[in-house]
């Protein structure tokens, strides 16, 4: 019997292995609560500037985040400084209140699209600076504290 477990478990791990996942980072919001000032900061280093990649933001949320929609401010900054800003919107439910993205329980796991066929065109290290841009419907100021997102993290894969 362990045999046979033990070859289930290298199956599994095989599966799920993402050989084109180049690297993958996430950082946690202290009880939930994604705060408007606590911009997500994350760096890695880049040497390959020929190959194309696909850049994801990485989302988990639990049934406490009250929207069925999520925006984003996004900094992308190259190691000579230069930085493409991007304001982006993510559905988050269906209309009938069904969470997308994956996961069992309450916390659902999103990947979402951030930058696609990209290549990198400076060697060095990069930076992504992620916040939140959530605001009530005619309200001129933002949610200072935005319920219901756990962590927020990125992915880089090799593109298809």
């Amino acid at each position: 019997m362990p045999k046979y477990f033990f070859f289930f478990f290298l199956l599994i791990l095989g599966i799920s292995c993402n050989e084109n996942l180049i690297v993958s980072a996430y950082q946690s919001n202290p009880s939930g609560v994604w705060a408007k000032e606590d911009v997500k900061k994350f760096t890695f280093d880049q040497k390959d500037t020929i190959s194309s990649y696909d850049i994801f933001i990485d989302i988990r949320n639990d049934d406490f985040f009250p929207f069925s929609n999520l925006f984003i401010i996004a900094d992308l900054i190259d190691p000579n400084g230069n930085i493409q800003r991007d304001t982006l919107e993510y559905e988050m439910a269906r209309p009938d209140g069904e969470w997308l993205g994956k996961g069992l329980g309450s916390i659902k796991e999103n990947k979402l699209w951030y930058k696609e066929n990209i290549n990198f065109t400076v060697n060095g290290v990069y930076m992504l600076e992620v916040s939140h841009a959530m605001r009530k419907n005619g309200a001129n100021e933002g949610i200072l504290e935005l319920q219901g997102i756990t962590d927020v993290g990125f992915s880089i894969e090799k593109h298809k």
